[in-house]
């Protein structure tokens, strides 16, 4: 059986700003044409499809168009993500066709989706993103003491109802898509803290009993082996097929292709996604870093400008030389002595504390003339105090 396992789309999100709907877009025909080309059995999604709970209309319409055409060609399951709203995700999941299955019940982990081969049945399960706080309660039998507040605990609980239903089905082969942190795994800054109780991951060795786990959460594709004991089950975190932060600049984006043997074993080959542009954090004097726009011209780039000085039109320039920059800040070269914070009370000239905030920033004093600025500008609020004032007493 051939699967393409994939995760962590976020439709919705942005780049610092820069809007991403038409690469999410262009990601999506990608798909589309690879499950035709390669004649993939089940696509298998591990949450965060959408980036909130209340995703944006044209999120919705791309999705509904997606699913659509794959559902012509394929088989596709998948299950909310701590980004998704499992009720609004799972809207409409008994009315699906027989082509999309959305799993997001938490109380029907154990229930599997069952696609047969020539082989025989593979039985697919979806662990959505178990919230400890909500579904420790669910999973306690009645009259007995809810779960320990972990992911681990939850996670397991689910993990032996999928076994169960394994062995009441001969030890047929078995794919878990999990949409969470195994201890292990490589993360970056755009992923959603699941921290709980102090705990934010679950041991591999929890995943015992199935052939393989398609995993969703962290953005980075990497290959589980090693954190798992025994190799068994194979488990893999597909990755975001776009980057969602400059901390995901080395990530290599894919989906995976994974042929399932007849005796449950795997191949994993990633398929590297459409990604439109590099990430790029350039850092140096202006002028150095204005050099690198022949090489770097159009990329995503962050730029960090260190002299003594803020240049002027520094942004301006920077805009210029990289049309596709999505942020900069300048970094004072002037060394400061940060030991003790300044202290600031109501007897202090304003214009003089304004000042030492400028020369903190800055790296220099504040001109003759933006000296004229603060002290107008304290003026002027000055006024509009003591005319409010007035009219609080009248």
């Amino acid at each position: 059986m051939k699967i393409l396992h994939t995760s962590d789309w976020h439709l919705g999100r942005t780049l610092h700003g820069e809007d991403l709907h038409e690469h999410q877009r262009t990601f999506h025909d990608f798909l589309v044409d690879l499950v035709e080309r390669e004649k993939v059995d089940v696509v298998a999604i591990a949450g965060d499809v959408y980036d909130r709970s209340i995703p944006p209309v044209a999120s919705v319409d791309l999705l509904n168009d997606t699913l659509t055409r794959l559902a012509d060609i394929t088989t596709v399951i998948l299950t909310p993500g701590n980004h998704d709203s499992a009720a609004r995700l799972g809207f409409g999941a008994k009315l699906m066709g027989r082509g999309v299955h959305i799993l997001s019940e938490t109380g029907g982990v154990e229930r599997p989706v069952t696609v047969a081969d020539e082989h025989g049945e593979v039985l697919f399960f979806g662990l959505p993103y178990l919230d400890p706080d909500i579904v420790r309660f669910a999973f306690a039998a009645e009259g007995e003491q809810p779960l320990a507040r972990s992911h681990e605990s939850v996670t397991r609980e689910a993990m032996d109802r999928v076994r169960r239903t394994v062995q009441q089905h001969g030890g047929a082969r078995s794919v878990v898509l999990a949409h969470t942190f195994v201890s292990g795994g490589e993360g970056s800054d755009s992923e959603r803290d699941l921290t709980i109780g102090g705990v934010d991951s679950v041991t591999g060795s929890i995943f015992a009993g199935v052939d393989y786990v398609a995993l969703g959460h962290l953005h980075g594709c990497q290959n589980m082996a090693g954190h798992i004991p025994d190799q068994r089950p194979a488990a893999w975190y597909s990755g975001s097929p776009l980057p969602f932060s400059f901390s995901e600049k080395n990530h290599r984006k894919a989906v995976l292709i994974v042929d399932m043997g007849a005796d449950g074993s795997v191949d994993v080959t990633p398929v590297p996604t459409p990604v439109p542009r590099r990430l790029i954090e350039l850092t140096g004097d202006l002028d150095t870093v204005l050099a690198q726009a022949g090489e770097h011209g159009d990329d995503w780039v962050f730029a960090t400008v260190q002299e003594t000085t803020r240049p002027p039109h520094m942004q301006e320039k920077l805009r210029r030389a990289f049309p596709h920059m999505l942020g900069c800040e300048f970094v004072s070269t002037v060394h400061r002595d940060r030991s003790t914070a300044p202290v600031v009370s109501e007897a202090m000239d304003p214009v003089a504390v304004v000042g030492e905030f400028y020369q903190q920033l800055a790296g220099a004093e504040p001109t003759h003339a933006q000296v004229e600025l603060i002290e107008q500008a304290v003026r002027d609020a000055r006024a509009a105090h003591d005319e409010n004032s007035q009219r609080a007493r009248a």
